[in-house]
């Protein structure tokens, strides 16, 4: 009853926009990256789903049938990527993107938040121009760069740990076209964001060990260790992680953990509990980690999120 419900509240707030959004019609450009995707799915018939929440179980069998169905019009319509990934047409968010028109960096900020077409994403109807994902994901940036006072242009590195649908990706190499990006996410989400970053015409790595340029989709640990290593002596390089390490079983984190001691500069974001989970004590104890390798690192609430919060850390 309860999810039905919120898939109603979601349903009716996204109608907020229905005179804003732009549906999508398939092309012979678009079939080619479909086939694509779908060519790579081949050799994933069977994926393991071990280390995963109950919740991204369910999801990831959801993503990898519209994988399998080529059901990739449209995408950012349907509730179960919504649930996930998009926020829409939250009043809350209007705070957000007010602070961000207030901010002496406007100019950039209005560039990042500027929507396009792929997917269709649900328009903020508040702001039509934008969506409340994208007002949302550059609010973060907008905290982040406020409390490090330091030029997102700066980073030259990102890794995300878990990438959405891509659009994080998407922002920085607006901010930086020569950014290197990596996503680390399972393999159903990783071929989601290539069809969603392929459609914007970036030179997609799936699971390279060898290339390291563009953006690099990994779902592999080694894999991402090999990357991590080539780069662990750089000093401009960042992580990425909203709401995804607490959404993650803590035996996983445990494995993650070298991506913490290689990065002074995080931008994290979590909810105090996920499925019975204390995410308290998980960051109180990282911001002790942080602290021990000389890192300044401060947990901060999210304005109008009751029991999340940012975890910030720089050198």
């Amino acid at each position: 009853m309860i999810f039905n419900f919120r898939n109603l509240q979601r349903y009716l707030r996204a109608k907020l926009s229905v005179f804003f959004n732009q549906q999508e019609n398939d092309n012979p450009k678009i079939k080619k990256i479909v086939n694509e995707v779908y060519q790579i799915s081949n050799d994933f018939l069977i994926f393991k789903k071990k280390n995963r929440k109950k919740t991204h179980k369910i999801f990831s069998k959801q993503v990898f049938q519209l994988i399998r169905n080529k059901n990739f019009l449209n995408f950012l319509q349907f509730s179960f990527i919504q649930q996930m990934f998009f926020i829409h047409n939250r009043l809350y968010l209007l705070s957000y993107l007010n602070e961000l028109k207030k901010s002496p960096k406007w100019k950039l900020w209005k560039k990042l938040i500027l929507e396009n077409t792929i997917g269709n994403p649900v328009r903020y109807f508040l702001y039509p121009k934008s969506s409340g994902n994208k007002i949302f994901q550059t609010y973060h940036l907008k905290k982040y760069q406020d409390f490090c006072q330091i030029d997102l242009r700066n980073f030259k590195y990102i890794v995300e740990f878990g990438g959405g649908y891509g659009n994080m990706a998407l922002t920085f190499k607006r901010i930086n076209p020569n950014a290197k990006f990596i996503i680390f996410d399972t393999l159903e989400v990783n071929l989601l964001q290539y069809y969603y970053l392929k459609r914007h015409g970036f030179n997609i790595n799936f699971n390279n060990f060898n290339k390291f340029n563009g953006i690099n989709l990994i779902n592999n640990i080694e894999i991402l260790k090999s990357k991590i290593k080539k780069i662990r002596k750089k000093k401009n390089k960042l992580l990425i992680a909203n709401w995804s390490i607490s959404e993650t079983p803590l035996n996983f984190r445990k494995k993650m953990f070298f991506l913490f001691k290689d990065f002074d500069y995080q931008l994290i974001s979590f909810q105090n509990k996920f499925e019975n989970v204390n995410n308290e004590v998980f960051f109180s104890n990282l911001k002790i980690f942080n602290k021990r390798k000389n890192r300044k690192t401060k947990i901060i609430p999210i304005k109008k999120m009751k029991d999340h919060n940012y975890m910030f850390s720089q050198k």
